[in-house]
């Protein structure tokens, strides 16, 4: 296995982890061990970005690219594959914040729904 495909993997992985971030809260509802493994990662994904913090997968990718000769594409995970798509030209501040707190909403809404389901 080459890898160029290990590293295209690690891009595959980042990107379900950043959806899971999202709306792994869902997943609760019918798996509820599920909330063992998404309250981490969502706290994970709340901080690594303000803070500046690098995800592990980001270097590992790098690292595979450049082990087998390919293409070490510039900045990281974040500025190269979701920037584009989640931050398009002309994104303003404002618009950042309202996304960021409509992530949080979404959460909030699956974990409430969660909550009032155990205690009723």
């Amino acid at each position: 296995m080459s890898n160029l495909f290990l590293a295209d993997a690690i891009v595959v992985l980042h990107v379900a982890f950043v959806a899971f971030v999202i709306a792994g809260g869902f997943l609760a509802w019918w798996w509820p061990w599920v909330r063992w493994i998404h309250l981490p990662a969502a706290l994970w994904g709340a901080v690594v970005e303000p803070f500046g913090f690098v995800c592990p997968l980001t270097p590992l990718e790098q690292w595979l690219r450049q082990g087998d000769g390919g293409d070490l594409p510039a900045g990281d995970f974040v500025s190269r594959y979701l920037f584009p798509v989640l931050y398009p030209e002309g994104l303003t501040r404002t618009m950042q914040v309202i996304l960021g707190v409509l992530v949080l909403l979404i959460n909030a809404y699956a974990y409430g729904r969660l909550w009032r389901q155990a205690a009723g």
